[in-house]
């Protein structure tokens, strides 16, 4: 058996994954906090009363009609981006507007613990967001200095050609 090869129960990683992740720890761990937005949104659509208990909120048939809206959004916005990160190329659009989302999300959740519709408790949500958001732009500008001249690219790309 030479240096290379190894032997043992240890089912091997899908391919490039362990070096995706590590290429880019930024990037792989936004496409976790995708799928938390994801799942989490999920959650939200048919469990949305038990989740608003969770947050000190209450739960109505109206609060949970726009719980579960809410949590269709989050559903398609995390989706998006876990889309656009495993994609080869991420479109700096969709890493832009998904903080975009963040953001918005924090100031909603926060402005609702302030207004005494969720308790503080609800803020661990909001801080989350935040700092996903502020991740979300650090990989954005990252990616935005990295993208092509408007001008340069190609007709597949994303603008016109020279």
């Amino acid at each position: 058996m030479s240096a290379g090869q190894h032997t043992g129960s240890r089912k091997p990683h899908l391919p490039g994954t362990v070096a995706w992740a590590a290429a880019d720890p930024l990037r792989a761990v936004l496409a976790v906090i995708a799928v938390i937005t994801v799942v989490t949104g999920a959650v939200q659509v048919p469990f949305g009363g038990a989740v608003l208990q969770l947050i000190g909120a209450e739960s109505t048939p109206e609060t949970r009609q726009l719980f579960g809206t809410v949590g269709m959004f989050m559903v398609v916005v995390g989706g998006l981006l876990l889309h656009t990160l495993l994609n080869a190329v991420p479109s700096p659009e969709v890493v832009l507007w998904s903080g975009i989302q963040k953001t918005g999300a924090f100031g909603a959740v926060g402005i609702g613990v302030l207004n005494g519709v969720f308790s503080p408790i609800a803020l661990l949500v909001a801080f989350f967001d935040l700092a996903t958001a502020i991740l979300l732009f650090i990989y954005w500008r990252r990616i935005s200095a990295a993208a092509p001249e408007l001008g340069n690219v190609s007709p597949q790309g994303r603008g016109r050609t020279a």
